[in-house]
């Protein structure tokens, strides 16, 4: 969730570009002389996970009905644990994935209530059952051979990320990494929440037309992003014939409070190595600021992005990723990953 722009989309123009008429271009050619022109609809069509992810499972968590939906990549090297915002889903991380396995393995997890994770009370969005979730999905997925972690969420899965670290329950955790979510801000802008919910486009005729009012009117500014990630934030509904949102966000606001509430202190008394992106400078608190420059965690601002960090520049941000593991040395036993820069920082002693 965030308060980016909600304007509604401008009419569509009642001339569009024809197409231009298809002729034989050679196998072998590099390019076509020109390239043909798209329609709105091809513009914004889906694209599938599989580009990007190596595959999907579902987790089912014992003693319980939920089952809990996980996109996986790579094969070797920490794994990069990620934690969506509130209204997205896994695959909002899909294009910095497909970077990020080169050089680790990557778990985006559909949190409780959004994508294809199904459970017994989809709208407990309470921090502490979140929590609970991510802690069990890890279990199932390793057992007690746990490799080395490196919690990444965005938003309301950046709260998640701290809040799991805070509960020291999870003895592989090797780095913490908080997109755009600071606790002053957030908390300040909660009273505009369900404004913003509301005020949103919540019907679409397509799949086409959602992908195309989030990049045009709502948060994301990455078409290609888009295509992936915003089909599994909808369900089609059968009575309105239309396609809504899979996240009833604006019926869980009794949480709200409690995902941001002492996030800062949570997170600057984590004792792992720590990531702070922000999308811009006016999104940093008190406590972090302080914390920052007493040296207690690394913060970078990512320029020209709207809240979706991973979205919108996914190459940069997939390559901040690496480096932020490569810096800490993080992975299996410690040592660097071959490949990654060979030029590490050791932690100060308040980040170990």
């Amino acid at each position: 969730m965030d308060s980016s722009d909600l304007t509604p989309l401008p009419e569509e123009s009642a001339e569009e570009q024809p197409q231009q008429p298809s002729r034989p271009v050679s196998a072998f050619a590099s390019k076509p002389d020109r390239p043909p022109t798209q329609s709105s609809s091809e513009k914004y069509s889906p694209l599938d996970w599989m580009g990007y992810f190596d595959k999907e499972d579902d987790i089912c968590i014992l003693d319980s009905n939920d089952v809990f939906h996980v996109y996986m990549a790579g094969t070797e090297g920490p794994v990069v644990f990620c934690l969506h915002g509130g209204g997205y889903s896994g695959l909002s991380f899909a294009l910095a994935a497909n970077k990020i396995k080169e050089k680790a393995r990557v778990v985006a997890l559909d949190l409780r209530g959004h994508g294809k994770s199904c459970t017994e009370n989809d709208l407990d969005l309470s921090i502490e059952t979140m929590c609970n979730d991510v802690l069990a999905v890890i279990k199932s997925l390793y057992g007690d051979n746990l490799p080395a972690i490196v919690l990444v969420g965005h938003s309301m899965g950046g709260s998640i990320a701290v809040h799991v670290a805070a509960k020291r329950q999870l003895s592989s955790l090797a780095g913490l990494v908080v997109v755009d979510v600071v606790e002053g801000t957030a908390m300040a802008s909660l009273i505009h929440m369900q404004k913003i919910l509301t005020s949103r486009m919540q019907h679409f005729s397509s799949i086409e037309k959602a992908i195309e009012w989030n990049v045009k009117g709502g948060s994301l500014r990455n078409v290609d992003s888009a295509r992936v990630s915003i089909p599994s934030t909808l369900n089609y509904d059968d009575s309105k014939k239309c396609f809504v949102y899979r996240a009833r966000l604006e019926e869980t606001e009794q949480y709200w409070k409690g995902w941001y509430e002492g996030l800062s202190e949570k997170f600057l008394s984590s004792p792992v190595p720590k990531l702070l992106l922000l999308a811009g400078t006016d999104r940093l608190d008190r406590a972090l600021t302080i914390g920052q420059m007493q040296g207690k965690f690394q913060m970078i601002v990512v320029r020209h992005t709207g809240h979706a960090i991973q979205e919108d520049v996914p190459d940069e941000f997939a390559n901040l990723i690496i480096n932020f593991i490569s810096r800490n040395r993080i992975g299996p036993h410690g040592v660097e990953i071959p490949g990654l820069k060979s030029s590490w920082s050791k932690p100060s002693k308040n980040q170990e």
